[in-house]
């Protein structure tokens, strides 16, 4: 099993571009039988976006089309069907563009009596992501979006592994024996597996923190995997990586600040708060907070700047001394050269929402 190193973009003619509907793009609640039912008879206005997610997505088709690229977007929701309606009403209202959704019918599973399946997300999200890659061109570079409610970050990394033969077939079976798969979602899994054309495709896996997961549980998914607090810091990554410029950063930001609240120094501590994790370059924060700063959304950075490089040369300082704490960065460098351990990140995970939910 070979490992994933991060690449930015190669700058390829096609990306594809993923998003979870379900506390990815909206806050949708649906934890129970009784929440699930309901869904169907809200209205585009009950449904609440996450903040700034709205500015990012409809930032990618233009800057795409400027660097020369086509871009596709596509949803994948574990809602069930019934609710498409009000889901495509509530995208045209926010005026966000896409090229395919894809919905999970949940009332099957209730007719059936299948309840384990209400909630088993992975296996109805490596099928639809795999049988949709049947349909894209081989050289695609895809950027996938998900959150920390369910396994996406495990999920999209299967497909990403899987896709690029990585992981052979007998590891998928596996793991997704291990979370209690359906054997025909399952096999179904495995044929789509085994006979897409492989391709190194997946350059970011974004995991909106919707729940507040501690990001270090991420790490063992390697830097490939990039979890965020906000939208702004998916959106300064994307910059970064050349996917979206300076200025639809800027008005990520600005939303933020204008339906969440953020402060100017919010907005600069989440920018610091990628490069204390390792995420991002020093010289790509910079620049990012120097547009920002020129827009007023976050403090000028001259005097900023020398105390950061003293505190910076200080903490080297006392690091080739054998003192202080190696940067989260210097901590993951390790864990980003090797193969993922598959089995051990859905143990924690599994480990994490049991505690969440007072197991």
């Amino acid at each position: 099993m070979r490992p994933y190193q991060v690449e930015r973009s190669r700058g390829a003619s096609f990306v594809i571009y993923r998003w979870d509907l379900d506390k990815t793009y909206l806050r949708t609640d649906f934890d129970s039988v009784r929440q699930l039912l309901r869904l169907p008879f809200q209205s585009p206005e009950d449904k609440v976006e996450v903040p700034g997610v709205v500015e990012l997505i409809r930032a990618l088709k233009p800057c795409a089309k400027q660097a020369g690229r086509t871009a596709r977007i596509f949803f994948l929701s574990a809602s069930p069907p019934q609710i498409g309606k009000t889901i495509r009403a509530k995208l045209e209202l926010d005026e966000v563009p896409y090229d395919g959704i894809v919905f999970k019918n949940q009332l099957q599973y209730l007719v059936r009596g299948k309840f384990h399946n209400l909630r088993e997300q992975v296996g109805f999200k490596l099928g639809e992501l795999l049988r949709n890659r049947h349909g894209q061109p081989v050289d695609a570079e895809e950027v996938l979006f998900g959150d920390d409610w369910e396994s996406d970050a495990v999920t999209y990394s299967i497909y990403a592994d899987a896709l690029a033969r990585r992981i052979d077939l007998s590891v998928v079976r596996r793991l997704l024996d291990s979370v209690r798969v359906d054997p025909k979602v399952a096999e179904e899994v495995l044929t789509l597996a085994a006979t897409v054309k492989p391709a190194d495709a997946v350059r970011r896996i974004f995991v909106n923190l919707e729940r507040r997961t501690p990001p270090a549980i991420f790490r063992r998914l390697g830097r490939r995997v990039v979890p965020t607090f906000n939208y702004l810091q998916t959106a300064a990554i994307l910059c970064a990586d050349g996917y979206i410029d300076r200025e639809s950063v800027a008005r990520v930001a600005a939303s933020l600040a204008h339906s969440a609240g953020y402060t100017p120094e919010r907005l600069a501590n989440s920018l610091a708060d990628l490069c204390r994790r390792g995420h991002l370059d020093r010289a790509d924060e910079v620049a990012i907070r120097d547009e920002l700063a020129r827009k007023g959304l976050t403090p000028g950075r001259r005097g900023e700047r020398m105390g950061q490089r003293l505190r910076m040369r200080a903490g080297a300082g006392l690091r080739a001394l054998g003192w202080g704490r190696r940067s989260q960065a210097e901590k993951d460098s390790s864990l980003a050269a090797g193969p993922i351990d598959y089995d051990a990140v859905l143990s924690e995970l599994d480990g994490l929402r049991r505690v969440s939910k007072g197991k």
